[in-house]
């Protein structure tokens, strides 16, 4: 399952984010992995989920993100979820590209019962409208 948190810059999606590592962090029975490009986040979601940096490991585009993210599906089959901050910083702005990406994730969701979230930085009026068959918003 794949959930997004859409919104213009200043809307709160981080801290939606943030308040939703803590909720699944308590309720998941296995790991909880919150992403982000660049280390911002260290100190405001919870030690026991793990926080990833892409920048680290130089990771952009959509296909380097989602191999990524199977990555960490493949290296760890106790993750439950998968919350990623600031989606189009990593993958860039090209919106044709999405509903693809989100497809292949969908796939790699239902393979791993690993449910994704993504905060999205932008009207909901501007994405792809299949992306919306595929993911939900929250």
């Amino acid at each position: 399952m794949i959930k997004l948190i859409i919104g213009n810059k200043g809307s709160g999606k981080t801290k939606r984010l943030i308040e939703l590592v803590s909720q699944r962090v308590n309720e998941s029975d296995g790991n909880v992995v919150c992403v982000e490009k660049s280390p911002k986040l260290t100190y405001d979601i919870p030690s026991r989920a793990r926080l990833l940096e892409t920048e680290t490991y130089l990771i952009n585009g959509h296909k380097a993100f989602y191999g990524f993210l199977a990555g960490i599906c493949a290296g760890n089959y106790d993750v439950t979820d998968i919350l990623v901050d600031a989606t189009f910083k990593i993958v860039g702005r090209d919106y044709d590209k999405l509903p693809q990406f989100f497809e292949m994730l969908s796939e790699l969701s239902a393979a791993t019962e690993v449910t994704f979230y993504f905060t999205i930085s932008c009207d909901k009026d501007d994405l792809p409208v299949e992306i919306f068959d595929i993911c939900e918003e929250i």
